[in-house]
């Protein structure tokens, strides 16, 4: 990453410091490069004093043991001695949050519960949006196994599914279009699975159908009904798959990731001259 370079208009600029944001190599960068650190000080230097310790990019959880030789002011010492990173760094304690799970000791119990950021808008996918039918079967049902494994107490169960429907009333749909997917959820729940089993087949032997998806296409339902009544058993093929594409939307069409040029003028022409062109932006953080 010596050389990164990224354009801006009609200029070029070299990254000097870091790794551009939002590239999907940088998350691969942290990873690697921390975990090297990792595996070559930490984990061989408190091996004694770390139970257990999993880390998610920048997110680390783990059960700590504290010995006279290492105290957990050394730890904390050694994690934030590695490059310009610097954790906020939680003291041991018997509850903690770690992504989306709040975790916490009770007696001799591990009892787990659903985190949710306070400033969470939950902006769910709003009934009106054109998005094909099993988009919001997918978001209910994944939501409501994800609460129900999340969450150790039933009682925690039952009010964060009861906040997750006034949440989707409040986006616009009704309880009568979202009950029986609701019911499909707790039916997955009670059979004891998480997901219906399909039976594998090569793509090969697997007859697809794909376009964009248009509210007032037919629905997919009567094409697979058509299929079994004419094609199937005599196409050659195991099964048929309909896949569906979004078109472009609102935001694909209002927000290019290239800048156009109005009239002519260039970008240049509107920074000043005793800027560098291969140095950072200087009114941003690169």
């Amino acid at each position: 990453m010596d050389n990164n370079i990224f354009s801006f208009g009609d200029t070029f600029w070299r990254q000097l410091h870091g790794t551009t944001m939002g590239t999907p190599a940088a998350p691969l960068y942290s990873i690697l490069s921390f975990g090297f650190h990792e595996n070559t000080m930490i984990l061989p230097n408190f091996a004694n004093n770390l139970f257990y310790y999993k880390r998610f990019i920048d997110d680390v959880f783990g059960i700590w043991v504290d010995t006279p030789d290492k105290p957990w002011e050394s730890f904390k010492t050694h994690l934030n001695s590695f490059g310009n990173i610097r954790w906020n760094i939680e003291d041991p304690s018997l509850s903690t949050t770690f992504l989306d799970l709040e975790i916490r000791i009770h007696g001799n119990q591990l009892l787990t519960k659903t985190y949710q950021k306070p400033m969470n808008l939950y902006l769910y996918i709003p009934p009106l949006s054109a998005h094909p039918n099993s988009c919001f079967k997918g978001l209910i049902t994944g939501e409501i196994l994800r609460y129900w494994l999340q969450n150790s107490n039933t009682e925690d169960f039952i009010h964060i599914t009861s906040l997750f429907i006034q949440r989707l009333i409040q986006r616009g749909h009704t309880i009568s279009n979202i009950t029986p997917i609701l019911r499909t959820a707790a039916a997955l729940i009670d059979n004891d699975r998480t997901r219906p089993t399909t039976e594998k087949n090569s793509n090969n032997n697997t007859l697809f159908i794909h376009w964009k998806h248009n509210p007032n296409n037919i629905d997919r339902s009567i094409i697979r009904t058509i299929y079994n009544n004419t094609l199937r058993g005599i196409d050659n093929f195991q099964q048929m798959k309909i896949a569906v594409s979004r078109p472009p939307n609102l935001r694909d069409l209002l927000c290019h990731t290239q800048l156009p040029e109005l009239n002519n003028n260039n970008v240049s022409n509107f920074i000043p001259t005793h800027l560098d062109s291969h140095s950072t932006h200087p009114n941003r953080d690169t």
